[in-house]
């Protein structure tokens, strides 16, 4: 999986689809996360265009990774990032606590 500001482009329709799930999720809010309603609603527009741009062909799924990316590093710290996308913080090596869950991927219908 990919960590926060790493998004592959082989990851990116999942991390599209997970981020602007969690982005509009009332138990994880963007604005919480943010700290202001009027930046959350900023990322949440930058997502969707990302999301738009990526799902119409304008980019590569290269493109839209490095976009992504860019979006993680420019809106979320790291502790945010786990924040908003459920994610646990993954132990350190002599940790012996269990490992990370992935993030729930979301079903439709």
């Amino acid at each position: 999986m990919a960590v926060y500001g790493g998004i592959r482009a082989h990851e990116l329709g999942y991390w599209l689809n997970a981020l602007t799930h969690a982005a509009y999720d009332p138990r994880r809010p963007l604005t919480g996360v943010h700290g202001g309603s009027a930046r959350a609603r900023t990322a949440r527009q930058d997502l969707l265009d990302i999301a738009c741009c990526y799902r119409s062909n304008r980019y590569s799924a290269e493109e839209g990774a490095a976009a992504l990316s860019r979006w993680c590093l420019h809106y979320l710290d790291e502790a945010e990032w786990y924040r908003l996308t459920g994610e646990r913080c993954a132990p350190a090596a002599d940790s012996r606590k269990a490992p990370a869950e992935p993030l729930p991927r979301h079903r439709a219908g």
